[in-house]
């Protein structure tokens, strides 16, 4: 397309040419043994012939012609793209099993007595071959790009591997430590944590390894379930400093080298009502379709607990007052009372009723970004200082439009009126999110992301895993069958009944710095272009005095 003919003039000056020839004089002299007429008549069909020719070659390499041609055939091969290859960007399911599998539910009435693992019938191996993440393109689509980054996480320990002394280390700040040792679980417990993260987050790995019986290897691993990363870059940067702790934890910032896990909410927030992923995905989606996004209200909503940040308190200053309208809507949760009240006003696929949706951090991370993404509303992001394991696939102006931290509240409103003033390019970026959630982020690859991490994590271990001294042997019966309320209804909800009917999506390759440097450079520019438009937006109010 961009070196058309067509663009440079190639056929037009070769038209030309054949235009000399066809006027030359030998060419029309009656010494041929042909009468003038029938000359006359034959170099008039031959002009014809010619210039049709130089039409139809001008008309195929135009470039609208070639679009249209190209999204013709787009359209025409779509579906035997979508049954022959797979999409990079949105994979196709995985392979379904016309025959049921059989599902293994809970056996809980011995082990709600006895707190022990018994071996039940459930598989300890699945049917696909190792290599078939990397061969078998046919039934496993590549990862969504985020999981590029898990190259990056590890990078700290590429050259020199992970020593026992480098883990150790990680257990000053550590809530538990997991083993996985022959496809059994065991837990050294240090500390409590907040609520119940630590045992949502160890029924994950639980369910992992019943998703992928016997495919996750030896290891041990550090968790700290608190928000804030600790390990910081700074401390092991430069010769004859040992290499970082490597330590597990649910986000991590530009100055630290924590390595970044899936959080405990995805199988469920007990404390506040919150399902399972897997089933919150499809009340998500059905919210987004009880009100279309021109019909919502023109505004930005938030709902959460101002008092754990100073930056909350300050967007509450945004709200819509007597003196004000920033465009906002903002509302304080009290989670006491909506436990009092069965959390009847905390409905997530409820709250997809405003055009646009505020993203912001609370002391750290906040688990709610991924609710926010789910709704087709304009995700409206205040610089955020956090990332978790999938956020740094977010493109702004695509997936979210950004929010300036220390100017909130003007920079809301002119994201707002921006939106209310290019309704669909509004629309595009609400629907980008929406769609990255429901199919990047769908339970598939959470499980798949845990389990490229895992993997790759092993390999740099330079020791033999073995099961820790005062650690206790984990299985799904241990943790879910003593429990009750919505612990138990919640474990019992993201259970994994049957192994994967095929592996795991392929992992792409890390960033090289050319295309890494791309991404960094594009999210910059397209913030900065923003700022832009914002200023110019404000200098013209000014001036109007509006």
């Amino acid at each position: 397309m961009r070196n058309s003919p067509a663009k440079n003039g190639s056929a037009g000056g070769n038209s030309g040419n054949f235009t000399d020839t066809i006027w030359s004089p030998p060419f029309v002299k009656s010494g041929f043994g042909i009468s003038p007429n029938r000359s006359y008549a034959l170099v008039s069909l031959i002009i014809l012939l010619i210039v049709g020719a130089f039409i139809s070659t001008r008309l195929l390499l135009d470039p609208t012609v070639l679009i249209e041609k190209q999204a013709a055939t787009a359209t025409t091969t779509t579906t035997k793209t979508q049954t022959d290859t797979i999409s990079p960007k949105y994979p196709r399911p995985k392979t379904v099993i016309t025959q049921n599998q059989p599902e293994f539910t809970l056996h809980c009435s011995a082990n709600e007595t006895t707190g022990t693992c018994t071996r039940n019938k459930y598989p300890t191996t699945t049917s696909f071959r190792e290599d078939d993440t990397i061969t078998n393109h046919s039934t496993n689509a590549t990862c969504p790009d985020y999981f590029r980054w898990i190259h990056e996480d590890l990078r700290p320990w590429a050259s020199t591997g992970i020593t026992r002394e480098a883990l150790e280390r990680a257990k000053k700040t550590a809530n538990f430590r997991l083993a996985i040792v022959g496809g059994k679980v065991y837990v050294e417990k240090f500390q409590d944590a907040f609520q119940t993260r630590d045992v949502f987050t160890i029924w994950g790995f639980l369910q992992l390894l019943r998703k992928y019986p016997g495919k996750i290897p030896d290891l041990e691993l550090m968790f700290d379930c608190v928000d804030w990363p600790v390990v910081r870059a700074a401390n092991f940067a430069g010769a004859n400093v040992p290499s970082p702790p490597p330590l597990f934890r649910y986000c991590g910032n530009e100055e630290t080298l924590d390595i970044v896990f899936p959080d405990w909410s995805f199988w469920g927030w007990a404390e506040v009502n919150i399902k399972p992923w897997e089933s919150l995905l499809k009340e998500l989606k059905e919210g987004n379709q009880r009100t279309n996004w021109v019909n919502r209200e023109p505004y930005a909503y938030w709902k959460g607990n101002p008092f754990v940040a100073e930056t909350r308190q300050d967007l509450m200053k945004c709200n819509v007052s007597e003196e004000h309208e920033w465009n906002a809507r903002l509302y304080a949760q009290d989670w006491i009372r909506e436990s009092k009240e069965g959390y009847r006003q905390s409905d997530l696929a409820s709250q997809c009723h405003h055009r646009y949706k505020l993203y912001i951090e609370g002391s750290a991370w906040s688990v709610s970004e991924k609710y926010i993404l789910a709704c087709d509303s304009v995700t409206l992001l205040v610089k955020p200082h956090y990332y978790d394991f999938f956020t740094r696939g977010l493109l702004p102006a695509h997936h979210y439009w950004p929010v300036r931290e220390h100017d909130k509240c003007r920079s809301i409103k002119f994201a707002v009126d921006w939106g209310n003033s290019h309704i669909q390019k509004a629309q595009d970026i609400g629907k980008a999110a929406s769609d990255f959630i429901q199919q990047e982020l769908k339970m598939d690859y959470v499980y798949d992301y845990m389990y490229h991490l895992l993997t790759e994590y092993s390999k740099l271990l330079q020791f033999k895993p073995e099961i820790p001294r005062n650690a206790i042997e984990i299985c799904s019966e241990t943790m879910a069958c003593p429990r009750s309320g919505n612990d138990r209804k919640f474990m019992t909800e993201s259970l994994v009944k049957h192994p994967a009917e095929s592996g795991p999506c392929a992992m792409p390759p890390p960033y090289d710095p050319a295309s890494f440097y791309e991404v960094v450079k594009r999210k910059q520019s397209t913030a900065t272009r923003i700022l832009r438009w914002e200023m110019k937006y404000w200098s013209k109010q000014n001036q109007t005095g509006s």
